[in-house]
Order: C-alpha cells, then sequence, then structure tokens
C-alpha cells in the first residue's frame, strides 16, 4: 500500500454506487482523490463524509460529457493535488428501450455521457493532468457485461460501452511502452441506484413488478445474485496498483459469471 500513497486518483461519476465504492477503495489504499458529478450538492456532501472517515478527497460538479466542463474539472483536480496518476471513468448513465421507438436526445445523451466522455476526460488527464509525461499511469474505465454482448432493449447503453471496450483496448495498445496502463472494468449485475433504475424500465416495458424483474435477473447470474459496488471497486484498487503493471488492453469482467466472455 505504501506504493500507493500520496498518488493523485481522479474518479469520474463519484457520489453513489461503483463510483463512491472506488472513491473509498483508492483512498484507503493511500490515494489522493478527486472526485466529481453532475451535482455540486452531492459532490459537497460526498466530499463531507469522505473526509469524516479519514479519506484525503475534493471534488467539484461537471458534465464529463461537456467539451468546455471537462478542462475545468482536471484543472481544479491539479489544482488540489497536483499531476493525475490514476484516471477511473466511471460516469455513466442507462438508456434504452424499443429501438424502433428511441428518439433522437436519448440515443446521442448515452453515447455522449458514457463514450465521449471517457474520451474528452482521457484526452485531458494525458495533457493538462500531466500523465503523458509520467513514466506510469492508469486508466480505468468502467464498461460493461453489455460491452461485450447485446441487451435486448438496450441498444444505445450496449453501443456505447462496447465503444469503451474499444477504445480500451486501442488506447492500451498505443501507450503500451510508456508505462500507462489502460483497462476497462465490466460489471454485470451490480445493486446501484442505476440498477434500480434500469428494473424499473424493464418492468414497465414487460409489464411485470420490479421485483419479478430482479427474479429473472437473477436467475441468469450462475451466483444467483448481483455483485456489489465493493466487488468491482476491489479489481479497480487492484487494477491501479504496481502489482498490475503488465495488465493493459484488457476489459475484465465482474459480473458472478454472467459473461465468461
Amino acid at each position: 500500500m505504501s506504493e500507493e500513497r500520496g498518488r493523485v486518483a481522479l474518479v469520474t461519476g463519484a457520489t453513489s454506487g461503483i463510483g463512491l465504492a472506488v472513491s473509498k477503495a483508492l483512498a484507503e489504499r493511500g490515494h489522493r482523490v478527486f472526485i466529481c458529478s453532475r451535482s455540486a450538492e452531492d459532490v459537497t456532501a460526498t466530499v463531507k463524509r469522505l473526509r469524516e472517515e479519514g479519506a484525503d478527497v475534493a471534488g467539484t460538479s461537471c458534465d464529463v460529457g461537456s467539451p468546455e466542463q471537462v478542462p475545468e474539472l482536471v484543472q481544479a483536480a491539479v489544482r488540489q493535488f497536483g499531476t493525475i496518476d490514476v484516471l477511473v471513468n466511471n460516469a455513466g448513465r442507462s438508456g434504452g428501450g424499443v429501438t424502433a421507438d428511441i428518439p433522437d436526445s436519448l440515443w446521442f445523451d448515452v453515447i455522449n455521457t458514457n463514450l465521449n466522455s471517457v474520451f474528452l476526460v482521457t484526452r485531458e488527464v494525458l495533457n493538462a493532468g500531466g500523465m503523458r509525461h509520467k513514466d506510469r499511469g492508469r486508466i480505468i474505465n468502467i464498461a460493461s457485461t453489455a460491452g461485450k454482448q447485446g441487451v435486448v432493449l438496450g441498444a444505445p447503453y450496449s453501443a456505447s460501452k462496447h465503444g469503451v471496450v474499444g477504445f480500451t483496448k486501442a488506447l492500451g495498445n498505443e501507450l503500451a511502452r510508456t508505462g500507462i496502463t489502460v483497462n476497462a472494468v465490466c460489471p454485470g449485475y451490480v445493486e446501484t441506484p442505476m440498477a434500480q433504475r434500469v428494473r424499473q424500465g424493464y418492468a414497465a416495458a414487460w409489464d411485470l413488478e420490479e421485483d419479478e424483474v430482479m427474479a429473472k435477473f437473477e436467475a441468469k447470474i450462475p451466483l444467483g445474485r448481483y455483485s456489489t459496488p465493493e466487488e468491482v471497486a476491489g479489481l479497480v484498487g487492484y487494477l491501479a496498483s504496481d502489482t498490475a503493471a503488465s495488465i493493459t488492453s484488457q476489459a475484465l469482467n465482474v459480473c458472478g459469471g454472467l459473461g465468461n466472455f
């Protein structure tokens, strides 16, 4: 753990679910963590709570799909803690429905939030965040098992996460000789606020109760249950470590056996 003491991590979408668990895990490993989400109120409350738990954390609000706001986010992180050693692109949203009925606004917002943001923040961290001038760095993108296979009624989400996996593999190979690794973590069903919204969407589409949808989903998972945010964060913490230096351009599942691919 001493190897990570004082390293700077930027985590997007960090006030709930996987992002919050990742921020806690990295802080526990000694990182100084800068967080963001769209809600300034949520960032303030999360920073306060994590500091009370002993974390060295700060943050700001940011729409990571905005080319105008992303530079301000990275500049704020560098001003607070210095150049960035670890980037976790976690911010994302759900989105889908019957594909023939999906409006332009939904499609473009899912792609922008889940995929364009990963490019925008990564590029800014490599440049203004100083990572490309280091001999060691970690870029970890939270994708999904939906980034490896198609999801019924989830075309926008699945397309966006396939894009994240492809971006990860391409950039990982590009940066392989630099000491900067790039990997994707692919959760399956994880119990988060977003997961609840997804179940509600399927319940409406299938005319079922939400607990019936959950039972259908759990039946598909060999482990028989949803994964936890902390289990996903555990893999992120490992990938951020020096021990994971030879792992790059990979898309690694945390899914209870849902996707063995």
